[in-house]
């Protein structure tokens, strides 16, 4: 049977800023959670679109072109193939919904990327 998902509960639990963290799936799609905190890198994703939504706190969606602030409630999907970097002045918590196994640094790689994300 499904349990409830407690975000409070779930955000508790993640240490690390950069590191999603499965909480559901469904149809192919993850349901992530992370906490973000300084700047990210450069990166975009081929094949995917991404959600991301501030649970807590707010963020910065950075763009070749332009800046997107994102606050508690609000969500931003970046379209598959735009090239973006999120960043974070203090904490923020965020709700990703993606296609399941997109690597969250994307085409950049490097020792952010997290393969096999855990699961809370």
């Amino acid at each position: 049977m499904p349990d409830k998902v407690n975000f409070a509960d779930k955000f508790a639990q993640i240490r690390e800023h950069w590191s999603p963290k499965i909480v559901g799936e469904l149809n192919g799609q993850q349901v992530k959670l992370a906490k973000f905190q300084g700047e990210f890198v450069w990166h975009a994703h081929e094949e995917e679109d991404e959600l991301f939504l501030v649970v807590d706190g707010s963020f910065e969606m950075q763009f070749r072109d332009r800046s997107v602030t994102l606050r508690k409630g609000e969500f931003l999907i970046v379209p598959r193939g735009v090239e973006h970097r999120p960043v974070a002045e203090h904490e923020v918590s965020v709700l990703l919904f993606e296609p399941a196994g997109t690597l969250n640094t994307g085409n950049a790689g490097g020792e952010r990327t997290v393969v096999n994300p855990d699961r809370l």
